[in-house]
């Protein structure tokens, strides 16, 4: 199961799933809230949280678990939560762009759930609707327009501030926990970070590595001089968010993760001699 960063649609991850499916089945996972998926804001779990419990019921829905799981920024988080709380859906977890670090849920929490709490305290739910990201879930499904406009806004706050709240807590990997990391029990391969990047910083695909039992780290997809003009998209090429970077290294991901597959198989077939 193929999960993308950020709030977007999975199109950015369409190319990997296309090199994966000549030789494996594959699932790209639009989570609520994201592309085309019903806009749902509720619950008592943390977005990230909640994220991990849908894929591993849509896994269990389609008969496709336990799967190897993989995917870059929010799509590297929720697969490790997906390790940590169902374990018996995961064969292996693959990331990319791993967030985390000193700065990044302070630079990652406004855009993610202050900027709609601010439209609904200013504006009510249409203000919601009116916004950037909002507007795009209801061109990709238009039944999200009621939705959004039927929510409580004193309701929708209350859930935006509690997910802000679980979001930008210190920890080492997203809201993970050293324990929660420690507790995975399957093989887990990361990328390392890139400098500069507050956002996915280096440190915490270390502590990946660190913290997860039989976990490896790999050096970044990305060259430093290739990194100094990507990774910087946002002063230079402001179309290429971190989704659609993934693209760009879809091969080399491609090639890995099947790697990555063979290696892991190969070893629980000897160990089950």
């Amino acid at each position: 199961m193929l999960t993308p960063g950020g709030r977007v649609d999975h199109n950015g991850l369409r190319p990997m799933a296309a090199l994966l499916s000549t030789h494996c089945r594959v699932i790209i996972h639009d989570r609520r809230n994201c592309g085309k998926s019903d806009v749902v804001i509720g619950g008592e779990l943390s977005e990230q949280h909640l994220w991990a419990e849908e894929m591993a019921a849509l896994l269990k829905y389609l008969g496709a678990a336990p799967a190897y799981l993989a995917g870059g920024s929010a799509g590297s988080r929720t697969s490790l939560t997906v390790a940590v709380r169902h374990p018996e859906v995961v064969k292996g977890v693959f990331v990319w762009e791993v967030s985390g670090g000193p700065r990044s849920a302070e630079l990652m929490s406004p855009g993610y759930y202050g900027q709609y709490i601010e439209a609904a305290e200013r504006g009510g739910m249409p203000a919601v609707a009116a916004t950037e990201f909002f507007e795009q879930r209801i061109r990709d499904n238009a039944d999200n327009r009621e939705r959004i406009l039927s929510m409580d806004p004193e309701e929708f706050c209350s859930v935006m501030r509690c997910w802000r709240d679980q979001f930008s807590q210190s920890n080492p990997v997203g809201d993970l926990t050293e324990e929660q990391l420690e507790s995975i029990t399957c093989p887990v391969l990361a990328f390392e970070g890139n400098t500069p990047d507050d956002v996915h910083h280096k440190s915490a695909a270390e502590n990946v590595k660190r913290l997860v039992p039989h976990a490896e780290l790999r050096p970044s997809a990305w060259t430093h001089e290739e990194w100094a003009v990507i990774g910087q998209h946002d002063n230079t090429f402001p179309g290429i968010a971190a989704t659609n970077r993934y693209h760009m290294k879809s091969t080399l991901y491609a090639a890995q993760l099947l790697e990555f597959i063979t290696r892991v198989e190969s070893q629980q077939s000897s160990a089950a001699a």
